[in-house]
């Protein structure tokens, strides 16, 4: 054999042992299909469109997201475990499917810790407690006092049972000795219909819709979820700034389904990384009251758990369950 030949030979076997296991490819070469497990027009919605956008200037690829709502975003969530892994479709993986989920329902469609291929954080973001403009309170203090006065008689909207909205609610019922009334809504955009036309009375949701409603003058903005107060709204309150140890905060991530290869996990989440310190995008998600949040598909998978374990005690303490 020549050097050249030999030479030819080594590169060969180098490119195959370079290659992915069995021909998978680190990327598929189509549109990648992103399953939005809320309606669109929502917090989430909106923050899933501008990642994908983004994802799709830096591949050149589309990024097409299909909204697939319903049970609290636990049908979008079958749908990824049930997508073939080979990267042409992936999809939100939200704390209310992931974390709060696997406690509230007695049974899911899904086992979030084998059915899933966890690939990276992409936001947190608080919710805010907004109330109608009928409710004759003007702050927290005040709200409490009047629910405490009128057990039963008011209602609280969630965009469903298992999602932060609801578990805001019941956190609030708990630590501040209330008797109100959950109604679930299939996502948040109905229950801000009805909120504004005063057939329900507050919802804790996600900061972008309430915010802008608030301002808009259609609703009253009371206080935020977080622990600290939101760069989107400095002047409005923290709930802890009340009721002491009330923190809940919404989280969004990219996740597939169970079994992608490896090389296609770390290029999907190299790009995020990416994408997330992007000036413009980290800029719109702060406009939309999200702060850009990467993680590693193991950093990801570890604070799932961690956060599962944090909300099991207090969906049972609400006594919140479907069978």
């Amino acid at each position: 054999m020549t050097t050249a030949s030999r030479r030819a030979v080594l590169a060969a076997a180098g490119a195959a042992l370079a290659a992915p296991a069995l021909g998978q490819p680190a990327w598929p070469s189509g549109p990648v299909r992103f399953i939005g497990i809320f309606p669109p027009g929502g917090g989430t919605d909106i923050l899933s469109r501008i990642w994908c956008q983004k994802m799709s200037e830096l591949t050149g690829q589309q990024f097409v997201v299909e909204n697939r709502s319903g049970s609290a975003g636990n049908v979008g969530t079958e749908a990824i475990a049930r997508a073939p892994a080979d990267g042409t479709t992936i999809g939100l993986a939200s704390v209310s499917s992931l974390s709060i989920a696997p406690t509230l329902y007695a049974r899911l469609p899904f086992d979030v810790r084998r059915d899933f291929t966890f690939i990276s954080g992409l936001w947190q973001l608080p919710n805010l407690l907004v109330v109608n403009n009928d409710v004759p309170a003007q702050t927290v203090p005040e709200l409490i006092a009047l629910l405490r006065a009128n057990p039963g008689k008011y209602a609280y909207a969630s965009s469903g049972s298992g999602t932060t909205v609801h578990l805001s609610g019941e956190m609030f019922k708990h630590l501040a000795g209330l008797d109100i009334l959950h109604v679930p809504y299939r996502g948040g955009a109905p229950a801000h219909v009805d909120l504004i036309g005063g057939r329900v009375h507050m919802i804790f949701d996600n900061i972008p819709q309430s915010l802008a409603e608030a301002r808009a003058g259609q609703v009253r903005a009371l206080a935020v979820t977080g622990s600290t107060r939101s760069p989107m709204a400095p002047e409005i309150p923290t709930m802890a700034e009340f009721l002491p140890g009330f923190e809940i905060t919404s989280w969004g991530g990219v996740m597939g389904p169970a079994g992608m290869p490896r090389p296609m996990v770390e290029r999907i989440n190299a790009l995020t990384k990416q994408a997330l310190e992007s000036p413009d995008l980290a800029t719109r998600f702060r406009e939309n009251g999200a702060t850009p949040w990467y993680t590693t598909p193991e950093e990801m998978a570890d604070f799932r758990a961690a956060n599962e374990a944090a909300f099991a005690p207090l969906i049972r303490a609400s006594g919140a369950r479907v069978d």
